[in-house]
Formats: C-alpha cells, sequence, structure tokens
C-alpha cells in the first residue's frame, strides 16, 4: 500500500481495481517500447532532412516501420560469445541496461486533471486512480536509483568482454556517470526544495501556471544544469565519448551482435525518451497546459501537453547530436567538477537562502528568484570570457617563447 500509493488500493482489491491495474502495466510496456521506436525513427529522419537527406523512407508511410524491421533482423542475427568473455555477466549486462529505462515509466504522471490545485486524479469505470502506474512518496528517490543502476549494464559489459576497447569505454562511462550525477543530484535538490514533495505527482500539483513551474520558481539555472548532466549521463552527443568510434571502436558495446546489441541500442533510445519526461515532469509542470484547448477533450488534454512538451525535447537531443562536436575526455571532466558542480551548489545555497528568508518559507518571489538569476548569470558570463582571454594568452605566450634546455646554444 505505501509503495503503491494509488487510491484504487484504498479500498478491497476486486475484479475492477486488478484490471485497471494490469492495464495500466500493460500501457506503459507499449507505451515505452512504441515511445523507442519512434525515437530511433525521428533522430534518424531529423537528422537527414538537416543533412539534406532523405532517411528512412522504405519500410512504411514516412519509413516510420523501419525501426521495427531492424529488430526484427537483429533477433535473427547470430549471438556471439567471445571466448575470453564472462559468459555469465556478458549475458546479463544488456538487461541490467535495459530494464530500468522500462522501470522508470512507473512514477512519471503520464495525464490527469491537476487544473485549479486538483491532485491529478481522474475516474475510470467508477474508480478513483491516476494516471500512472504508482506514485510512492519517495518517486524521485526511485529515478535516482534507475537511473544510477543503468550504468552497471555498461559497466559490466565492457568488463566481461575480455577486450580492452570495451573496458576503456565502461571505465568512460563510471567517470562520466560519477562526475555528473552530484550535479544532477543538488540540482534536482533545488527542485524538491521548491516543492517540498519526493512525490513525481506533488511536484506536478506544485506546478499550478506558468509561473509556477519550476523552471520559472528556481530561476532556469538548476534545468540548465539538469538538462546537461542528463545529456552527459545519457552519453549523448556531445559527451558520447563512451563510444567514440574513432578511438574504441564501437564502446562497451563493441563485441556484442543479435540480439544482445540491440538491447543496448533500445536502452540508449528508451533512456533519452524516459528522461525527457522526466525533465518535463520536474521543470515544466508535467500535463499541465498553459491554457486549455477547445478541441481536445478534457480527459486527454493532460496527455496532449505532456507529448508536446516530450516532443520539444526529443528534438533538442536530436539537434544537439547533430550540431554540436564531441568533447574531449578532458573538457568533460573540467566540465562537470569544474563548472557544474559548484555553480549548482551556490544555487541550491542561494534558493535556501531565499527560503530561509521568506516569511511563508517558500522558495520567494519568483521575480526576484529571475532578477538573481540574470544578475549572477551577467556577472558568471563576464568571469567566464575573462578566464577565456587569459588562457588565450598564456597558450600564446608558451607558443611563442621557446623552452630551452641547460646547455647553452640549444633550444626545444
Amino acid at each position: 500500500m505505501l509503495l503503491a500509493l494509488d487510491p484504487l488500493l484504498d479500498g478491497p482489491l476486486l475484479w475492477t481495481p486488478l484490471l485497471i491495474v494490469l492495464g495500466k502495466v500493460v500501457f506503459i510496456f507499449v507505451v515505452g517500447l512504441v515511445a523507442t521506436m519512434f525515437m530511433v525513427w525521428y533522430e534518424r529522419k531529423v537528422v537527414s532532412g538537416m543533412q539534406n537527406r532523405v532517411g528512412p523512407n522504405k519500410a512504411g508511410p514516412f519509413g516510420m516501420l523501419q525501426t521495427l524491421a531492424d529488430g526484427i533482423k537483429s533477433f535473427f542475427k547470430e549471438d556471439l560469445l567471445p571466448s575470453r568473455a564472462d559468459r555469465v555477466v556478458f549475458r546479463l549486462a544488456p538487461f541490467l541496461a535495459f530494464v530500468p529505462a522500462f522501470l522508470l515509466w512507473a512514477v512519471i504522471p503520464l495525464g490527469g486533471d491537476f487544473s485549479d490545485g486538483k491532485d491529478g486524479t481522474v475516474t475510470w469505470f467508477g474508480e478513483v486512480t491516476r494516471v500512472q502506474l504508482a506514485d510512492p512518496p519517495v518517486g524521485i528517490l526511485f529515478v535516482l536509483a534507475m537511473s544510477s543502476i543503468g550504468v552497471y549494464g555498461i559497466m559490466l559489459a565492457g568488463w566481461s568482454s575480455g577486450s580492452k576497447y570495451p573496458l576503456l569505454g565502461s571505465v568512460r562511462a563510471s567517470a562520466q556517470m560519477i562526475s555528473y550525477e552530484a550535479a544532477l543530484g543538488l540540482s534536482l535538490a533545488a527542485v524538491l526544495l521548491s516543492s517540498g514533495t519526493l512525490s513525481t505527482a506533488g511536484i506536478v500539483a506544485q506546478q499550478n501556471s506558468f509561473v509556477d513551474w519550476n523552471l520559472v520558481s528556481t530561476g532556469i539555472v538548476p534545468f540548465v544544469i539538469f538538462l546537461i548532466a542528463v545529456t552527459a549521463e545519457l552519453n549523448r552527443p556531445p559527451f558520447d565519448l563512451v563510444e567514440a568510434e574513432q578511438e574504441l571502436v564501437g564502446g562497451f558495446n563493441t563485441e556484442y551482435s543479435g540480439i544482445r546489441f540491440a538491447l543496448f541500442f533500445l536502452s540508449e533510445f528508451m533512456n533519452v525518451v524516459t528522461m525527457s519526461a522526466i525533465m518535463v515532469t520536474l521543470f515544466l509542470g508535467g500535463p499541465q497546459g498553459l491554457f486549455d484547448i477547445p478541441v481536445i477533450p478534457g480527459a486527454i488534454e493532460g496527455t496532449v501537453w505532456f507529448l508536446v512538451k516530450l516532443f520539444a525535447f526529443l528534438y533538442l537531443f536530436v539537434w544537439l547530436r547533430a550540431t554540436l562536436p564531441r568533447l574531449r575526455y578532458d573538457q568533460l571532466m573540467d566540465l562537470g567538477w569544474k563548472v557544474l558542480i559548484p555553480i549548482s551548489l551556490g544555487w541550491f545555497l542561494l534558493l535556501a537562502a531565499l527560503r530561509e528568508f521568506s516569511p511563508e518559507g517558500t522558495v520567494g518571489d519568483s521575480v526576484r528568484v529571475i532578477v538573481i538569476s540574470l544578475v549572477v548569470a551577467v556577472v558568471a558570463a563576464v568571469l567566464f570570457g575573462a578566464a577565456l582571454r587569459v588562457s588565450a594568452r598564456n597558450r600564446a605566450d608558451s607558443v611563442t617563447e621557446p623552452r630551452t634546455t641547460d646547455k647553452p646554444g640549444v633550444s626545444v
């Protein structure tokens, strides 16, 4: 009862509540698979358009069944096992990467009536429930746990392959996750400070209007840090050093083939869709819309708004892939430890101070937070520009001034 926290389970467990819960499970499973297949096709189609190519156009209308065809092909491919691999761990690793991405959908509110301060419950077949599988009181902790477990699949896949290139990719994945998990957690702490709850439905319920969206009420900075940290944890460009083809052949999944390679492939894209849904829930009000849409029934209006926001994030990830070059490994580490973590920690302390001196114990006036955000952004831009100029001058001095050895008349 405590773990589910669904109004369906408050009364006796009759056939109707059980069938509704079973229907939710099947619906989330289907939505997860369809969303992943759509994301694969969507990325290939959008990137091809940005590069003046046609993209998938053979299987199905507009090539939308190309992902399904590729999945069927991978299912019948030979499943190779390297001779030096750890057989049990090698076979288990793809599932450790795939299953956590699926489980995250259980705590995401996909719809519901949150208007006018409502709690998001709906009535189906005479039963009051939520448009999500479960709403535990520690839903955000569940999100952090599942997102962290996913890296174990990548790490074990590289270690168990018995090859040096997958091992290097898995080591990079571990270091990258540790570097950006702290910044992600601190930016998430700002949202929890604003909402006062760990429940995903409770966080959505607190964002009644655009001004109350955590994107605005926390000052935009936590959202930007969360977006960068999530991009790094998803191993998406420009942070895809885990699968750097020019350096590591194929990265952690070099030795995989067949259905196990397909599981890694699907888990990567499913994580993109899942974390986009998490960002919509945390920062953009979830299913809550900016205005009422007259032509859409109220029962599904929240779900429509949720999908619109979700597609915006999916396009952003595709745009980043087609636009930005890959960072060097030292740049990746410097961005995480020297930039994101200090900024996220300082911003969290700023919001905590505003909450402490606020008369009602809230994060404070949104206008005041926005003004402070702009001031800090200007100061940070000035300091960052000065640091770049000093760095460029130092590099120029090191190039123009030759180093000399101890021997007179000999230069290096």
